[in-house]
């Protein structure tokens, strides 16, 4: 399988060309794309090097598969142009997210919506992901009404410029900024710019997206995303109001054996998820698992994951691995 990856020297791209290694995906042919200033420059897949090529090159090579992590203006250009050549693009952006004809897919949750015909789909947010998965087998369970979540959010998120400058802080050194105020020893309660609702950018994608991916838009949802100086993963304090009442120790059962969840919840021993711990790993981890007592039917929650991995990566690859095996895309692969 000829496989292109788009923004293959930014921090996401890097990451796709790990998990794509890891994985052990049927890469035949790997190319490479960036910017112009990047053209030319080696990277190394699977201890072998390859040359950056542009994206008129990679078109022209019409490769089955293109991984974009090149920001939404790329992919609005870029991610059609594949598409006519019969490329399959998996676009990281938010430029298709919320196009009603695209589909948003976390493997885990509806990745059965998927056909041959879909050759643009979208990769949600790294926040979204990581709830959905998590609250996916207790919607089916106990149907959820209501989600009020609160996200701590790695500079990851931001990229190369954010993870810089606060490591540059630490170390007293002056340099450029990714953000209007200092991160370090510091919380800001800001991720992207605010629309006219007071929400920013980011709160809206989560209230959207959480609607889309589960396929039910009588979800409500409110978010508060906010940026932390942590590196390594996500973190989100999540209250789920649900129609139905729930046993504790099922709910906690229905977690353990849902698909991408590992369950951490044992407070006697003070085990509970940290970034620290989901850094480089593929799973969401949930903790902290209690009713909320102010109110019936309503649960609280701890969810963290690394939001490099499968909040944007290994979710990009997870989709790719789901239309190789259901023969969705280029040549069949004996699974």
């Amino acid at each position: 399988m000829k496989v292109a990856v788009v923004g293959a020297t930014g921090l996401v791209g890097t990451k796709m060309l790990q998990v794509l290694a890891e994985r052990n995906f049927p890469v035949t042919e790997l190319i490479p794309v960036a910017s112009e200033k990047s053209v030319g420059k080696e990277i190394t897949y699977k201890g072998k090097q390859f040359k950056v090529v542009s994206v008129d090159t990679a078109i022209s090579m019409k490769p089955d598969l293109a991984l974009f992590s090149a920001g939404g203006s790329t992919s609005l250009k870029d991610a059609p142009r594949f598409a006519e050549v019969g490329t399959t693009v998996v676009d990281n952006s938010s430029a298709w997210r919320m196009d009603p004809t695209k589909k948003l897919v976390v493997p885990e949750v509806n990745a059965d919506v998927l056909t041959a015909e879909d050759k643009i789909i979208a990769n949600p947010n790294c926040s979204t992901i990581q709830m959905v998965v998590a609250l996916k087998p207790l919607h089916d369970a106990y149907q959820i009404k209501r989600i009020v979540v609160s996200t701590y959010q790695s500079v990851t998120g931001t990229g190369v410029k954010a993870v810089e400058q606060l490591m540059n802080e630490r170390n007293g050194i002056d340099g450029p900024k990714a953000y209007p105020y200092k991160i370090d020893l510091n919380v800001i309660p800001q991720i992207d710019v605010f629309g006219d609702n007071g929400y920013t950018k980011e709160e809206m994608k989560m209230i959207k997206e959480t609607q889309k991916i589960m396929g039910d838009n009588s979800i409500r949802v409110t978010a508060t995303t906010v940026r932390i100086p942590v590196m390594g993963g996500h973190s989100e304090s999540v209250n789920i109001e649900f129609a139905n009442d729930f046993d504790l120790d099922e709910v906690k059962a229905l977690l353990a054996k849902a698909p991408g969840v590992i369950v951490t919840d044992d407070i006697a021993n003070l085990k509970y998820p940290m970034p620290l711990d989901a850094h480089e790993k593929d799973e969401v981890f949930v903790g902290r698992i209690r009713r909320d007592e102010t109110q019936p039917n309503t649960l609280n929650c701890w969810i963290v994951s690394d939001n490099l991995r499968k909040g944007a990566a290994t979710n990009a690859v997870q989709i790719a691995e789901y239309l190789v095996a259901n023969h969705l895309i280029g040549q069949a692969v004996e699974a």
